[in-house]
């Protein structure tokens, strides 16, 4: 009876929820080499968020980079000056995750075909070998969570309880894979934590102290950060699928999943680096390693979109209980567009965050 009670509940303030983000004011101006066209676009798809939602944009082009802050107060959305706030990039992370891995790799300490069976000392029983390249652009068959994941208990924080005892105890007794290794593209969280996971194995040093060795130090992304309470003074609100505030997300062992908080002044400084070929790990992450169907390939971590435009883009995007996020960047043309926000992965126009991202890039092009 009692979770009937809750159902019905949850049910009652869904439908009342729902239906009360009213028609913004408009208050966007032009600015910092920002078109009309482009702020047109940023009110119509922002429009629909809740009050307190805030985006936080950046415009590369070249070697030059914009900002453009957007925030809802008061049902009027107008700029506001946020390139420097932190939010969650949530699944973004995965494309730092296997930065790192090709790290590895240009150094010769790993190399894309090692299994993962190497780095633990009880044996992983599948059929076939798991790679690393296969963890990295999810071909492991290794499904989205472990199934003894427990994120139901407490949704506000699923993956805070999920730690290394829990996975070891996954990959030796309770394995299970939806695909054949090697054989189909199917997105993992499972994977990238457990490439993450490897990682640290192999270098006998923490997740985050890899991001600032091998990352956030080279790109002088110096507000990046996985220890939330280091950036806790600059760190935007999450909000709920129906604009209250909500929970962050604390990650164990999956980290490398999804763990990662930053703001689009660091982000816009590891994307301008993607234009320079001289970063050979960068550029090994964005050669394609497997086609997932007529309008997508997969790098190591990256998504490699072929636009009906003729336009190629790297791209991912990432999503939390409290936040969205985009990054989208035309290697060629050296052009890219970065979007963090505090709106809900579970907010019913999340969508937008994305669309708003490819939007604004074809715009620039």
């Amino acid at each position: 009876m009692k979770r009937i009670l809750v159902f019905l509940i949850t049910i009652f303030v869904f439908y009342c929820s729902h239906g009360q983000v009213k028609d913004a004011v408009n208050l966007l101006e032009i600015d910092n080499g920002i078109t009309q066209e482009q702020v047109d676009l940023i009110f119509e798809k922002a429009k629909v968020f809740p009050n307190n939602t805030e985006l936080s944009i950046a415009f590369l082009k070249n070697d030059t980079v914009y900002f453009y802050g957007v925030k809802r107060e008061n049902d009027t959305l107008g700029n506001y000056e946020n390139s420097k706030a932190i939010f969650e990039i949530g699944s973004i992370t995965k494309v730092f995750t296997s930065t790192l891995l090709a790290r590895f790799v240009v150094d010769n300490e790993l190399r894309l075909n090692d299994s993962i069976q190497e780095f633990f000392d009880f044996d992983i029983t599948t059929e076939v070998p798991i790679t690393l390249e296969q963890l990295s652009n999810h071909t492991s068959g290794l499904p989205r969570l472990p199934t003894n994941f427990e994120g139901f208990i407490n949704p506000q924080n699923p993956y805070k309880n999920y730690d290394a005892t829990r996975l070891e105890t996954y990959l030796a007794k309770k394995i299970r894979l939806d695909n054949r290794p090697g054989t189909k593209s199917e997105y993992s969280n499972l994977g990238a934590g457990l490439l993450g996971y490897i990682l640290t194995k192999k270098s006998k040093i923490s997740y985050e102290e890899l991001l600032k060795k091998y990352i956030f130090t080279r790109y002088s992304m110096l507000n990046s950060t996985t220890k939330r309470q280091s950036i806790k003074d600059s760190l935007i609100t999450g909000l709920d699928a129906y604009g209250s505030k909500t929970s962050n997300w604390d990650f164990d062992v999956l980290v490398g999943a999804g763990g990662i908080f930053s703001n689009v002044a660091d982000l816009s400084k590891f994307a301008q680096a993607q234009f320079d070929d001289t970063y050979e790990e960068l550029k090994l992450t964005r050669q394609k390693t497997v086609t997932v169907n007529d309008y997508m390939d997969m790098g190591l971590g990256w998504h490699l979109i072929k636009a009906k435009s003729g336009a190629n883009y790297v791209w991912h995007n990432g999503g939390t209980g409290g936040y969205s996020s985009s990054m989208a960047l035309d290697i060629e043309n050296k052009i890219g567009l970065i979007i963090l926000s505090n709106v809900s992965a579970f907010n019913s126009n999340s969508g937008a965050i994305d669309g708003l991202c490819f939007g604004l890039l074809k715009n620039m092009e």
